[in-house]
């Protein structure tokens, strides 16, 4: 059976859910093969081979730290020649991104970006992806070269396939240009205790009609009932109400939770174009009028101030 190439998001061993549900998906059109670069990527091996990882070729070095992306993209050529696999998969980070269009014009070869789902095809791996602000979903294939593609977190279910736990340590030359751009010095992210925003399962998302740095409190309480991350629309962050960390939208993140959880939010293209693939959509607005209301699941028009509190009270009642 073809292999397939895996890139590993992972922090000092600990694999982030994305890498994951590309082995999920890897598993539909091949055999997975793994690749863990940096500092703890040894430690990866027995979480990758218990998602399908039939190897995990690893490498680490001082560079993967020191500078910027073109380290990581020699490492990930060295093994896709040595691999030669049939697809090449990378989560559908910003990083991921630059990775993989880097690879793909090395290798001579085709690009899909944003991936929601993979399957096998007569004449290679055939990607969905949902464009135009997610209005139109349409499948793709690359023609030329080794297929690169990039998925968005969230979008298949993580399935465990315990695989036999070979790790092989990865032979890598890096390139004159990997040392071109250092990194100078790094600010650790402030923990929140939340999960991460594009890989949460439920957001909680504030807007305009939160009127207020202040009472995105209201927000964050009900995000904390569900175990959720919190976004925020650009409104809210252009006035300031919350960081641009946190922003979905065309301008910010996309995401595509199990559940969205819209809340005084009027429902513009913009944002629509970063949440509109999330699984099940629940709006709260007063306005009855407001667009959100075309694209939800479930609506309720009330206030959010009175709406989200009950709602949270609720949650924790039944928790």
């Amino acid at each position: 059976m073809a292999e397939v190439l895996v890139y590993v998001d992972h922090v000092d061993g600990v694999v982030r859910k994305p890498t994951l549900e590309l082995l999920t998906l890897a598993r539909r059109i091949g055999e997975p093969v793994a690749v863990a670069l940096g500092n703890g990527a040894a430690d990866t091996a027995a979480t990758l081979a218990e998602h399908g990882a039939v190897k995990v070729l690893t490498h680490d070095a001082s560079e993967y730290a020191e500078y910027l992306v073109v380290p990581k993209v020699d490492a990930l050529q060295a093994a896709y020649e040595a691999v030669s696999p049939t697809a090449v998969l990378v989560p559908s980070s910003a990083e991921g991104k630059e990775i993989a269009a880097r690879l793909a014009l090395r290798i001579d070869s085709g690009i899909i970006t944003d991936a929601v789902d993979l399957e096998a095809g007569d004449e290679g791996p055939v990607a969905t992806q949902s464009v135009f602000a997610a209005s139109f979903t349409t499948k793709s294939r690359v023609i030329k070269g080794t297929p690169v593609i990039t998925v968005k977190p969230n979008s298949v279910a993580v399935e465990a396939a315990p695989a036999a736990d070979a790790v092989e340590s990865l032979s890598v030359t890096f390139s004159d240009k990997a040392t071109g751009t250092k990194i100078n010095a790094r600010t650790p992210r402030e923990s929140t205790g939340r999960p991460e925003l594009t890989e949460a399962a439920i957001v909680v998302s504030g807007g305009r009609g939160v009127n207020g740095a202040e009472n995105f409190s209201i927000i964050e309480a009900l995000a904390d009932s569900l175990g959720a991350a919190v976004g925020a629309s650009r409104a809210a962050v252009d006035a300031g109400w919350y960081p641009h960390t946190n922003q979905v939208g065309q301008t910010g993140k996309s995401v595509s939770p199990q559940l969205y959880i819209a809340s005084g939010i009027s429902g513009a293209i913009q944002h629509r174009a970063g949440m509109q693939t999330s699984k099940t959509i629940v709006a709260v607005n007063k306005d009855a009028e407001a667009p959100i209301f075309d694209l939800v699941d479930y609506g309720v028009v009330g206030d959010l101030f009175d709406v989200v509190p009950q709602l949270t009270e609720e949650i924790k009642t039944r928790s």
